[in-house]
């Protein structure tokens, strides 16, 4: 078990006692810093801190206008912006609770969070997002007031963001600075509902200070820094992108948000220049692709090797010997720079949550200058629980606890978890089964061991192992995992539970199978590459690579390609791009039953 001393607060911390103040007292420390940069007609610019605490004062008091009481719900339907800021703290000030929605959501999606909320009023982006809501109204019978960000095409009778700043600068300040003291720790700052990859979301209840807390823990461990510049391109209905939000603004740091393009996201990593770059495991990953996939491999394996080395003994401040020295100083010319390059060259940190990662990309971003390492937490611990920092991490491992945060590992293997920033509770839903808090004690659903430094190790889902008909137990995450760091695959699930072998559905990298499309002089339809005998022959051979690495009962023993890539909007990915095994599972049950035929 890991349990840590008591967390004392930043210096440059705002020193809220609660969500609800936080905006005003940053506006007051920081002034004058930029608080928020994103693009304008093609420019960045930046919102200084007393520009923000003017805004959110004015939304604030304009959702007071409206008639927004304490404890109301109001949904926020809204991309990644600097308006989904405004709205956040906006809805928090005024001791109203935040309900994120993701904007990717379906309207039937949006209806049930909306609806099982009883959100009174929702703060839409555009015409696309209010359309959805109208298209289940009638089913909304609690929501009262559309919001819109930006108010042109068809949005009805919606009013415009800019409308309740302007309705909210006609009352009395006093009046929402009330409001804001009266907000007590105890009570709800969010409902997030998880994405999920089984049922219906779940309502995740999050008070104030459970969020306060877990941006001390993490302010406390360095994981963000006063000075930094984060990269966002993370959902903000996402817990892991919100704390981000949370921690640099209390910091006084700035948030440079994306501009909304997902394919100019590493353009801009250039522009921005980050210190550091929260994401998830896919986006790294692809990264990888995009650097090793011309290279040599047997040269990259070896350049990871040296600069590991060399990196870890700088750290311990140890001579490298020159012939060492003479290997890292080829590779930093011919490939380090470079992938340092591709992150804008300022990063200090990035960090990966949300899924695994495999542990061979870590290390070569980590050779290269690009420290990317692993957090863990969910959104029922107010985001985190563990974390790895330059100076404190283990490939492998996914860090240590925060600090205030104890782990124990279960008899069978479960990781339970105890603090501060552990959930009131699920929404009008009392769960019994993973998220259950039994004497304190939130049961996680993830299996894992602590090593005796106190590092936690994952090992699996529990609802996701497979249990072969031999009884062996089987954990996919790790194969699928060696499987995904193919340039040409770009989804693996393994498949086999009470089966007698192990199979796999894989689906082709869109972006990089073209390129081995027009060096055989095949068709570029992945339909057709999917059923062509070189792919077939292609993805065994990286299969056979992979299963050299496992034990016999482990092997994947047949798979099929799918004739396209799984995809969110196909419903068989979350927002954070984790594959909904149950969905996959349901909807290819003839692939996978033919392949044990």
């Amino acid at each position: 078990m890991e349990s840590s001393t008591a967390v004392k607060a930043h210096e440059l911390a705002t020193g809220s006692s609660t969500i609800a103040d936080l905006i005003g007292l940053a506006a007051e420390r920081h002034s004058a810093s930029p608080a928020i940069r994103h693009k304008v007609a093609g420019a960045w610019t930046d919102v200084s801190y007393r520009e923000l605490g003017e805004i959110v004062s004015e939304v604030s008091r304009g959702l007071i206008d409206l008639g927004i009481e304490p404890g109301d719900r109001v949904a926020i339907l809204c991309s990644t912006r600097p308006e989904w800021t405004y709205a956040d703290f906006g809805i928090t000030s005024t001791g109203a609770v935040v309900v994120p929605i993701y904007a990717t959501n379906s309207p039937e999606e949006c209806q049930w969070v909306a609806g099982n909320s009883e959100s009174r009023a929702i703060v839409c982006e555009n015409a696309e997002q209010v359309a959805k809501i109208r298209a289940v109204h009638g089913d909304l019978p609690a929501l009262e007031t559309i919001i819109v960000v930006d108010p042109s095409g068809e949005v009805g009778d919606a009013i415009a963001l800019d409308e309740v700043r302007e309705r909210g600068r006609g009352r009395d300040p006093e009046q929402l600075a009330e409001r804001a003291r009266a907000v007590t720790r105890d009570q709800p700052y969010t409902i997030i509902y998880t994405s999920g990859t089984t049922g219906p979301p779940k309502g995740c209840v999050l008070s104030h200070g459970n969020y306060r807390d877990v941006i001390t823990m993490c302010e406390q461990d360095a994981v963000v820094q006063a000075g930094d510049v984060a990269y966002l391109f993370l959902p903000l209905a996402h817990s892991f992108a919100l704390l981000i939000q949370l921690t640099i603004l209390d910091l006084g740091a700035t948030l440079a948000y994306f501009g909304g393009d997902p394919k100019q996201i590493i353009p801009e990593l250039s522009e921005v220049k980050p210190t550091y770059l929260p994401s998830v495991p896919r986006i790294f990953e692809k990264l990888y692709t995009l650097v090793t996939a011309h290279g040599d491999a047997e040269q990259i394996k070896g350049a990871t090797k040296v600069g590991l080395a060399v990196r870890q003994m700088q750290a311990a401040g140890q001579e490298v010997p020159a012939e060492l020295q003479a290997h890292f100083d080829a590779a930093e010319e011919k490939l380090f720079k470079n992938v340092r390059a591709a992150f804008g060259g300022n990063l200090r940190q990035a960090t990966s949550g949300a899924a695994p990662i495999a542990k061979e990309i870590l290390e070569f971003f980590f050779a290269c200058g690009v420290p990317v390492l692993e957090g863990f937490g969910m959104t029922e611990t107010a985001t985190a629980s563990t974390v790895s920092t330059v100076n404190d991490y283990r490939f492998g491992s996914v860090g240590r606890a925060l600090p205030g945060l104890e782990i124990r590992i279960a008899d069978d293997g479960e990781i339970l978890l105890k603090g501060p920033n552990i959930f009131q509770g699920y929404y009008k839903n009392d769960d019994a089964s993973f998220g259950a808090i039994v004497d304190g004690w939130l049961h996680t659903g993830d299996l894992g061991s602590v090593d005796e430094d106190g590092y936690l190790f994952i090992t699996g889902r529990k609802k996701d192992i497979i249990i072969t008909a031999g009884g062996k137990n089987l954990t996919p995450a790790n194969l699928e995992n060696d499987l995904k760091q193919s340039r040409w695959i770009s989804q693996a699930v393994m498949h086999g539970d009470r089966r007698p072998y192990p199979v796999a559905l894989i689906t082709l990298d869109p972006e990089e199978i073209v390129h081995f499309a027009r060096e055989h002089g095949l068709s570029e339809d992945p339909a057709v590459l999917a059923k062509e005998p070189k792919v077939i022959e292609l993805i065994q051979s990286e299969l056979d690579r992979v299963n050299e690495r496992y034990a016999q009962v482990e092997k994947i023993k047949k798979f099929v390609i799918l004739d396209h890539d799984l995809s969110q909007e196909t419903g068989e990915l979350t927002p954070t791009l984790k594959v909904k095994r149950n969905v996959v599972n349901e909807k290819y049950a003839d692939l996978f039953e033919d392949l044990y035929r």
